[in-house]
């Protein structure tokens, strides 16, 4: 196997979207645009994502396109029938949905309910409803504290999530429920993640949500992950990414809350003598700002990102390869408060790899893992590489 780059670098922006799809209206989302949005409402200061060619991917307020592009630049479609994490990662790594993963825009069925209650040995849920996850410890957390009865919601996404206040069931406690919850969605009913949704606090006033989120995905089908773990490579998964392939193909999961975290240990994961896949998201663009409509929140957190990048670039060996992108869109300036459907922004940088190459629109987020397979040897059912482009 003559791989042209000894590791491959997939930071996942989480929701930094680059424009609606030709399709968004049907999703409820025509107009929305993450990044054109958010840069019309200020200066947003990207250096170094400018450098890269963030700019030439398309006309960008206040940022234009760099004469000379340190890398390769381009946008990734979502093919998939979704607009959410684990769409977005699983097709990444060549596993595009041609049926979406259920929603429950009224709550979930009866039936759902009395299975979970039964089976988890609770008094009982709070809620069920699609919600807010800030909001709803506001609203239900007292009652949750006086009953014990956990807080259970959705969203426009594929989830079942449970909000319990950790003084309240331990935190041990609030994954086997989750890991119940699990057990019992499948079939029709088969939602793509369950999360468990800590909380502390005494009163709605100073209710927070903790560090300890922990997400049970769907099993996926056959992808790019346990294809390199086969071949002995490394699959190295900072933040959230495990958990959304139910930690299948990963050979090391590096904990990661929130976006410094995950640049942290993106870089001690580089700073090790490796060869395979280091597989990052970084969720607080997504989790903080985008559904919580924080637009200048979003803004400083990309500018933090840009601050940081240098360091990424400084830990690259000459034969690593670093891949930028992210998994769907949630316009910060938009209508309501889910994720929007649009394009994602492709941005690929290499020591040695070529550079200003315009990838043009891909068809899909699976040439990303058809492009990380080519290069280790190994073959995905979806997707086209642009390996020969770059390298």
């Amino acid at each position: 196997m003559n791989a042209k780059f000894n590791r491959i670098v997939l930071i996942v922006l989480d929701s930094v979207g680059i424009g609606a799809m030709p399709d968004a209206e049907s999703w409820g989302d025509a107009g929305a645009d993450t990044l054109g949005n958010l840069l019309k409402t200020r200066k947003v200061n990207l250096p170094n994502l400018q450098a890269m060619g963030l700019g030439n991917i398309r006309e960008l307020n206040e940022l234009p396109a760099a004469a000379n592009p340190t890398g390769n630049f381009g946008k990734c479609t979502l093919k998939s029938n979704g607009k959410d994490t684990t769409t977005g990662h699983w097709e990444m790594a060549g596993i595009v949905l041609e049926k979406a993963f259920p929603t429950f825009p009224d709550g979930f069925p009866e039936k759902i309910i009395s299975e979970f209650v039964s089976a988890a040995k609770v008094p009982g849920v709070l809620a069920n409803t699609v919600a807010s996850g800030t909001e709803v410890i506001k609203e239900f957390g007292e009652e949750h504290i006086k009953t014990g009865k956990p807080i259970v919601y959705t969203s426009a996404d594929s989830v079942f999530q449970i909000a319990a206040h950790e003084g309240v069931i331990p935190i041990e406690r609030q994954y086997e429920i989750c890991e119940i919850a699990r057990k019992i969605l499948h079939g029709e009913m088969e939602v793509g993640r369950v999360i468990a949704r800590p909380f502390t606090g005494t009163t709605t006033e100073n209710f927070t949500r903790t560090g300890n989120r922990h997400d049970y995905a769907v099993p996926p089908p056959e992808n790019l992950l346990p294809l390199l773990k086969n071949e002995n490579l490394a699959v190295v998964c900072v933040g959230k990414v495990a958990s959304v392939y139910d930690s299948v193909g990963v050979t090391e999961d590096l904990t990661a809350k929130n976006n410094e975290q995950s640049i942290d240990q993106t870089i001690n994961a580089l700073n090790k003598n490796s060869r395979g896949l280091i597989f990052s998201n970084l969720v607080d663009f997504d989790m903080l700002f985008g559904h919580r409509r924080d637009a200048e929140g979003y803004a400083k957190a990309l500018e933090y990102f840009d601050e940081r990048l240098p360091e990424i670039f400084a830990a690259l060996k000459e034969d690593d390869l670093l891949i930028i992108t992210a998994d769907h869109g949630n316009d910060p300036t938009f209508r309501g408060s889910d994720h929007t459907r649009e394009f994602t922004p492709l941005l690929v940088f290499g020591k040695n790899a070529k550079r200003g190459v315009n990838l043009g629109t891909r068809g899909s987020l699976a040439d990303i893992g058809q492009t990380i397979a080519e290069n280790f040897g190994v073959k995905l059912k979806d997707g086209e590489s642009f390996l020969e482009q770059v390298g």
